[in-house]
């Protein structure tokens, strides 16, 4: 059996807490961030709601939306 990739919708009655949704990443031209894979880096442009662009430094890299593995200093 495979596992559906749209989530399921909470039941009011249901005896579980509602699962929280994180609020959505924003991120401006010149925050200083870090990724889990590629380390410290900037940003240089912003594709609003669509990707980010991060100078690492050695690279630039392109990371789309949602910001998982992303976060702001």
């Amino acid at each position: 059996m495979t596992k559906s990739a749209v989530a399921r919708r909470h039941l009011p009655t249901s005896p579980f807490k509602a699962p929280v949704v994180p609020p959505d990443k924003h991120f401006a031209v010149g925050e200083r961030v870090t990724h889990d894979a590629y380390g410290l880096g900037r940003i240089t442009a912003v594709e609003e709601g669509i990707a980010v662009l991060v100078d690492f430094g050695s690279r630039q890299v392109r990371i789309l939306s949602p910001y998982v593995k992303l976060s702001g200093l």
